[in-house]
Parts: C-alpha cells; sequence; structure tokens
C-alpha cells in the first residue's frame, strides 16, 4: 500500500519528505493546481529544499515545451515536478514515489485516488500527502475525502472510494446530458470493472477484453428523456450501444440498433444521430488498438501507434500542422477551424474519422464512421 498522510501543510514536512525521496534517488511529483501561482511554489521549493532540480508543468504551456519537460523528467534529468492535474492519467514513471498535493480539500474523492495512482509504480515504498491549509477551516465534505482517501489506500480499493464519493455527491443521473467528475467519462459499473480488471492484472489473472479507449470529444452525443422518457430504456439502449461499438460485434450492429430506435420511438433527434456516429467512430479507434482520441488545447491526440515515415508524411501532407511524437507513440493534429469556430458534433466527427483513415489506410474503412 501507498503510506498516505492528510494534515495541514508545513514547509519543515514538505522538506523532509523531498529530501528523504532524494537520498533513495527518487523522485517527487507535487501538484499545485494554480497556473497562476505555480511558478511562485516552484520557486519557494527551490528555497526549501536548494539541492533539488525543479521543474514546472501545466496545461497553457506550448505542447513542444510541455512534452519535453515530461521526457526530461521521465529521463531523470528533474527530481521534482511541480504540475497541475495534467499528470492525473497517462503517466507512468516508476522512479518517482513521492507526491505531495497542495490544498487537498479543493480536489474531488476521484481525483485524489486518481493522482494517487501516480506514485507506487515500482518496488520502492511509495508516499503519498495531502496537505491543506491550517489557517483555513476544512468543511465537512472536505474532511470526509481526506478522510477516506486516508482510510483507503490498498490495491483495490477504488471500489470503496468510489462507493463514498458517490455516498458524499450523491449518485446524480448517470442517463441524461448533465453529467460530471469520472461517473460522466466512463460510468459507475464500468468504472469498478476497470478496477476489477487492474487488480487482477496485479495479481497475474489474465483479464478478459481489450483497453479501454479514451475517447473525448466536444460533442452533444446522448439519449434525450423527451425522445425516450424511460430511465430503464434509455439505459438499455446505452448498453446495446456500447456492445455494437465492440470490434468483436458484427459490422451492421450499430445500424441495428438505430433502426431499433427508430422503429420505437421515431427520428432519432441530432443528440442520438451523434451518439450514433460517435459509436461508429469508438468501433474505429478500438479496431485501430488505440487508447486515447482526445481534444485539448485546439488540437486532437491520437495515441499509441507507431507510424513509418511514408505515413507521417502524407498524414502532414493531408492534415497540415500534423505532428508525431516518438516518444508517446502519438499524434497531434490542430483542429479545423470554420468562420472562427472550432468544428463540433456530427463535422467533427466525421473529420476524426477521416484523420484515423489516413493513419491506419485499409484497415479502417470509411463507411464505418459515416452517420
Amino acid at each position: 500500500p501507498i503510506l498516505t498522510f492528510v494534515g495541514p501543510y508545513n514547509d519543515k514536512q514538505v522538506g523532509a519528505a523531498i529530501r528523504r525521496e532524494l537520498l533513495r534517488e527518487g523522485q517527487i511529483f507535487f501538484v499545485h493546481n494554480r497556473v497562476s501561482s505555480i511558478n511562485r511554489v516552484a520557486a519557494q521549493l527551490a528555497e526549501l529544499v536548494p539541492e533539488a532540480r525543479i521543474a514546472v508543468a501545466h496545461g497553457q504551456l506550448p505542447e513542444h515545451v510541455l512534452e519535453q519537460v515530461m521526457v526530461d523528467f521521465w529521463e531523470r534529468k528533474f527530481d521534482v515536478l511541480v504540475s497541475t492535474t495534467i499528470i492525473e492519467t497517462g503517466l507512468d514513471i516508476a522512479n518517482a514515489n513521492t507526491l505531495i498535493i497542495d490544498r487537498a480539500d479543493k480536489y474531488g474523492l476521484s481525483q485524489l485516488h486518481q493522482l494517487r495512482g501516480r506514485v507506487g509504480r515500482g518496488r520502492e515504498r511509495a508516499y503519498a500527502y495531502f496537505l491543506y491549509d491550517a489557517d483555513k477551516p476544512l468543511g465537512e465534505v472536505a474532511h470526509d475525502r481526506l478522510a477516506t482517501i486516508a482510510a483507503n489506500n490498498e490495491l483495490g480499493a477504488g471500489m470503496q472510494v468510489a462507493l463514498k464519493d458517490l455516498e458524499i455527491r450523491g449518485a446524480g443521473n448517470l442517463l441524461g446530458g448533465e453529467q460530471s467528475g469520472h461517473i460522466a467519462g466512463v460510468g459507475f459499473d464500468l468504472y469498478l470493472r476497470m478496477i476489477g480488471e487492474a487488480v487482477s492484472t496485479f495479481r497475474g489473472e489474465v483479464a478478459e477484453g481489450q483497453t479501454e479507449l479514451r475517447l473525448e470529444l466536444p460533442v452533444d452525443a446522448h439519449i434525450p428523456e423527451e425522445y425516450v422518457e424511460s430511465e430503464r430504456l434509455r439505459l438499455e439502449a446505452y448498453q446495446k450501444l456500447s456492445t455494437a461499438s465492440s470490434p468483436m460485434a458484427s459490422v451492421d450492429a450499430i445500424d441495428h440498433v438505430l433502426e431499433e430506435l427508430t422503429d420505437r420511438y421515431g427520428e432519432p433527434p441530432v443528440q442520438v444521430q451523434n451518439l450514433i456516429a460517435v459509436s461508429r467512430l469508438r468501433r474505429m479507434a478500438q479496431k485501430a488498438g488505440l487508447s486515447e482520441v482526445v481534444t485539448a488545447g485546439g488540437n486532437l491526440r491520437v495515441a499509441s501507434m507507431e507510424l513509418a515515415d511514408s505515413i507521417q508524411i502524407r498524414l502532414q501532407r493531408m492534415f497540415p500542422g500534423a505532428r508525431y511524437f516518438a516518444q508517446t507513440h502519438s499524434v497531434s493534429v490542430p483542429l479545423p477551424v470554420r468562420q472562427g469556430i472550432p468544428l463540433a458534433d456530427a463535422d467533427l466527427i466525421e473529420w476524426t474519422g477521416q484523420l484515423l483513415v489516413a493513419i491506419f489506410g485499409a484497415e479502417l474503412k470509411v463507411e464505418e464512421v459515416s452517420a
């Protein structure tokens, strides 16, 4: 388990935690989630521990600068990475075994749990410090979050954390357009299944299925209550679409779901049409073995794959500004703009499908993404 400490911020304790990690030639994540003051915090840490080599990373850095900072940290050119929550996912640095979170009372419970997962990936004992401002009283909800994260530090504790998070925040509506947090991204059942698969992998058990795809596009894609009033029936439709978008399903499985929806509820509104198109895109991406298709900072990021030089040249010709990053096996492409407005909804889905076909060629078929 990761040794977890929750308490007020104290310079002496932070300095001792950093120095202890340096003594065993390890690295440290220091999370401060305010870009406006992150450089000041980094300077304070430099005064506190002058021998530490410190780097700063946040989402407002140019992409090439941010990537170089992360590569340098991975190559152990820095000891401390002062960053925002951009390190929450996608990092696997076995040598980083101390995590310090400033103003931990401002984070959600699932976010704290996800951040703690950045350490403890090697053989060394890992430490996580969740610190709050001693001069400001903790609210009841913040106290419950920090107490929960301190009490649940065993492998597989994500289920208990998720259940407590639901208890604190309320279950909400999983099936509507207004969703938030990790539940909005994957759904509660899938979240628990992912945790179970991770525990099975650690135990050496064979986990069925493939790596989940992270697909995040600015698309209004859901089943409105006005179209399907029953929550149970909306859930049923979502489950059918999820199954149909799997690479193991038949090519026309998504068409069958669309035909059933049209037959039962009438012509689908634009949100449902977008949902169908997203399902086709998800199927394409999963067939290609991708782990990420996400928009960030005016670009679309696609990962992970290895591209031959000829494909890189073709991609840059078809999509000006496209870049391939060999270190992260990812492609970044500027999002197109029409009349000063970035593409969204159906146009963005279609463009993304064309990009995947340009990358993978004959391995994917254009008709699979057309709505």
